[in-house]
């Protein structure tokens, strides 16, 4: 057995310190015994690391001492860890298996920076992908999840992924390299047996060469979720503000990329019904929210917003006159004093002037409430804040954060857009003079 120059040189290029993650079992000790032997040739430092589960008693604990004293035998460097991934698959809320791979990960990361490795190599082979493709066609799995087994995923890396078990045993075979059987694989309680016992035999006689197949139909599949992620990320790059995207040009793309947009803005968590039901929202054009797991969607003005508008409000605080009171879900700070009225006329922006004897109690700085009104100084008439919004062409995040000062009877002014008739002075009259200004919050 022999790897691809150009595929060699891609995952192991000469100089590379790799830790080969070994359980004992044929995969494994084929890709050690390679990597070992052709060290010099390929310009590489061999490191070993073994996880035992906790699983499997004290056949796991025969497991790991046949790898540690095989690597001992040669001086290969060689780091064990004993875990219990039932336990903390029962803590976790995890599958066995799921919390199994979790640990053996996490300790592989851990053995690689602890013995200065700057690749870990797994014994993923041609056949495992393929029972990785299966399993994620069994779950309805898109491009990304029929792309199989990365041969490639940060410095992790899977120099076997083109050998069928067939060229390992026979490289075991003929190289008189020992292996340990793990009992566990004839369980049929686990999906991944169930598929190689039963299934993959069937397809084998259909293709004996399925394995092979199968590998380059999960290569070909990742070159397309390639480009088709590729193209996603450049339209995010282009068109989102860092809170929505334009609701025309994401209509425009095709589903396959638009659906992509959405799940790398929404979470991987997003399913195929979520990002159909996010992408009928984007169809339409009024008012419109979608909510998702952890997540609302917001259709307004022509633009799709991420995010859920009902945290961005603005609590309520009590102004005391003759200190500085900070909002910051607005960006703002008031500052209150009393004085005698001149000839000055309420700044929207800046600062507003409330006649005194009109003040009904303490004034509450609050954001916008269900049946809000006022009657509106110097336009005689009574206006609800949601006519004032819509006038001012506010989004439902403006409207959100946008400050309202109120007494007990009612809405004193509406910060920016309108103050209260009650509460306009005469010159020479007692105010309460509020002066507001912009943070960097």
């Amino acid at each position: 057995m022999n790897l691809e120059p150009t595929v060699r040189r891609a995952l192991l290029p000469p100089g590379s310190r790799v830790l080969c993650a070994v359980s004992g079992g044929a995969d494994s000790m084929c890709l050690l015994h390679l990597l070992y032997s052709r060290r010099e040739d390929w310009g590489l430092t061999v490191c070993a690391a073994h996880y035992e589960h906790g699983l499997r008693g004290e056949e796991a604990l025969r497991d790991a001492a046949f790898v540690e004293a095989w690597c001992a035998a040669r001086g290969i460097p060689c780091v064990t860890e004993h875990g219990d991934a039932a336990a903390y698959a029962a803590r976790e809320g995890l599958g066995v298996e799921e919390a199994a791979r979790a640990l053996r990960y996490d300790f592989l990361q851990r053995a690689a920076d602890a013995l200065g490795c700057d690749r870990i190599a797994t014994a993923h082979n041609a056949d495992d992908n393929a029972e990785t493709l299966l399993l994620h066609l069994c779950r309805g799995s898109g491009a990304k999840g029929l792309g199989g087994i990365p041969p490639v995923r940060g410095r992790i890396v899977r120099p076997l992924l083109r050998c069928t078990r067939p060229e390992i045993e026979d490289y075991l075979r003929e190289n008189g390299v020992p292996h340990v059987e793990d009992g566990s694989n004839a369980d049929e309680r686990f999906s991944r047996n169930l598929l190689r016992r039963r299934v993959t035999p069937v397809l084998r006689e259909l293709n004996p060469a399925f394995a092979t197949a199968a590998g380059r139909t999960a290569e070909l599949l990742r070159r397309d979720e390639d480009c088709l992620s590729g193209l996603a990320e450049a339209f995010i790059g282009q068109y989102y503000d860092g809170e929505s995207l334009p609701l025309r040009e994401l209509g425009a793309l095709h589903p396959a990329v638009a659906s992509r947009v959405l799940r790398a803005l929404c979470g991987p968590g997003l399913e195929q019904c979520h990002a159909d039901a996010a992408l009928a929202l984007c169809a339409g054009s009024e008012l419109a929210f979608l909510d998702l797991p952890g997540l609302r969607l917001r259709r307004e003005q022509g633009r799709l917003w991420f995010g859920d508008t009902q945290r961005r409000g603005i609590p309520e605080r009590t102004l005391v006159p003759g200190e500085t009171l900070f909002i910051p879900e607005a960006g703002l700070r008031i500052s209150a004093d009393f004085a005698v009225h001149g000839e000055e006329i309420n700044d929207l922006f800046k600062t507003y002037s409330f006649k005194y004897a009109n003040i009904c109690g303490s004034i509450i700085c609050t954001g916008r409430r269900p049946g809000d009104r006022l009657r509106v100084a110097g336009r005689g008439c009574s206006k609800s804040l949601k006519a004032l919004f819509t006038e001012a062409g506010m989004t439902q995040r403006e409207r959100e954060r946008t400050l309202v000062l109120r007494d007990e009877a009612g809405v004193l002014a509406v910060y920016g857009l309108a103050v209260a008739e009650r509460t306009l002075p005469e010159p020479g009259e007692r105010v309460l003079r509020l002066r507001i200004e912009e943070t960097d919050s």
